[in-house]
């Protein structure tokens, strides 16, 4: 039974984790994703502006080596080399208290400590308390530095894009707070002409707005009278601007490339390209559990089964380490893809412990309604049915219809099969 990601995906919180991010509080859908990294975006607005006599601790902040050393940090944080990043924003911290930038910073530490399982909500209570220091600091800024106001506007605008989205994620579903949080950030967020030497960091936030504003009414209709007070988006141009944010910018070049590879798998329709990122991505940053399990998932949905084994392999034996940032989720999808594997091959008994391992992931984080857990549970049932174990293959046929919704292709599977199995008797 080989299943591709529509199919795996056809039930609750994995239909598309994409989509649900982005379009289940439509004010965090379109403000926030225009604004969800221009924590980075600010950041080269700081570097790259013309040093201001106020203060001349920006002149440190335009010195090249001060670049260099947060450009290690940001690249220390996406390889989840967390303590190392830390120790580097915790100096700017020290150095640079009356400004935004750190605090933003030290709270995107705590989101990708979120990112990889954002069921854990450990991690919520600091990342919310740095993001409302940052706008905080923020305000301050704009009262005593006002020539500094669009560089404080641009952290304004990012934290409480990101306070927005961790409120709108599926796991959390606080609906008034995520729209209070987008309305706050459509307060800040100016969608202006960046036609100008920075133009590739500029147009990140520029590019997400133009691509989800189109986006988002054309999926979602309800959703789009909604529009008719705010900008008019352009999807092809939106596109456009991102892959010019991932080939040519400096400093948002990462999330950019993030949100392309998504955005051209799960709405564009285009595997190949998105693998390419995917696979540069794990590549850079080899440590990120969410880039490495991506990227098995990209092997996976083009048939690479000889690369995604030991890539699925290695995330197994990552989280079986404890190593940073490794858990249940990441196991879910390795071990599924997988049985997957094992399964075309027919190496049945291989096949039978990597979807028992992924129904075991799914138990533990509570994701028992899911793709994963459901059609590993069909797999099971099927290799059962084909070693002669009717009684087995029932037992697993008959827990899918108790934990799938009855319009769910799972449980369409599951009743089909359970019916072909009375017909042929005990």
């Amino acid at each position: 039974m080989y299943l591709n990601s529509e199919e795996i995906n056809s039930k609750g919180p994995n239909v598309s984790t994409d989509k649900l991010q982005i379009c289940i509080s439509f004010r965090v859908a379109v403000i926030g994703a225009a604004i969800i990294f221009l924590s980075l975006v600010a950041a080269s607005t700081i570097w790259a502006q013309p040093v201001q006599k106020k203060d001349t601790t920006v002149v440190l902040l335009a010195d090249l080596n001060t670049q260099l050393e947060c450009t290690q940090a940001l690249a220390d944080l996406y390889n989840f080399k967390f303590p190392e990043a830390e120790y580097q924003f915790k100096y700017l911290k020290a150095r640079y208290k009356w400004h935004p930038l750190p605090y933003f910073l030290m709270g995107l530490i705590q989101w990708w400590k979120i990112m990889p399982n954002t069921q854990n909500k450990q991690y919520d209570d600091i990342f919310l308390a740095y993001m409302d220091s940052t706008i905080n600091v923020a305000e301050d800024l704009i009262d005593d530095y006002p020539a500094y106001e669009t560089e404080a506007e641009f952290f304004l605008a990012a934290a409480y894009g990101f306070k927005g989205r961790l409120y709108s994620d599926e796991d959390r579903k606080n609906w008034r707070k995520a729209a209070s949080a987008g309305e706050d950030a459509l307060d800040y967020l100016n969608l202006n002409n960046h036609e100008n030497a920075l133009s590739p960091e500029f147009l990140f936030g520029d590019a997400l707005y133009n691509y989800f504003s189109v986006w988002v009414p054309e999926n979602y209709k309800a959703l789009k009278p909604l529009l008719w007070f705010f900008p008019k988006g352009d999807k092809a141009l939106g596109l456009k601007q991102l892959k010019t944010v991932s080939y040519n910018a400096f400093y948002t070049r990462t999330e950019a490339m993030v949100w392309l590879m998504r955005i051209l798998n799960a709405y564009e329709n285009d595997q190949p390209q998105a693998f390419e990122i995917s696979q540069y991505l794990h590549q850079s940053y080899p440590d990120n559990p969410y880039f490495h399990r991506y990227y098995a998932r990209m092997l996976y949905q083009l048939g690479k089964f000889s690369q995604a084994e030991p890539v699925c392999k290695r995330i197994l034996e990552r989280i079986d380490s404890a190593h940073v940032g490794y858990e249940a989720t990441s196991g879910r999808y390795a071990a599924f893809f997988l049985g997957q594997i094992y399964e075309a091959r027919r190496k049945y008994d291989d096949a039978k412990v990597s979807y028992q391992k992924c129904i075991s992931f799914a138990e533990k984080i509570g994701a028992t309604d899911s793709g994963y857990y459901l059609f590993s549970l069909i797999a099971l049932g099927e290799i059962a049915e084909r070693e002669g174990n009717k009684a087995e293959a029932k037992r697993y046929f008959n827990l899918v219809k108790d934990k799938a919704g009855r319009k769910d292709e799972a449980f369409k599977d599951a009743k089909r099969r359970l019916k072909n199995l009375e017909r042929k008797g005990d």
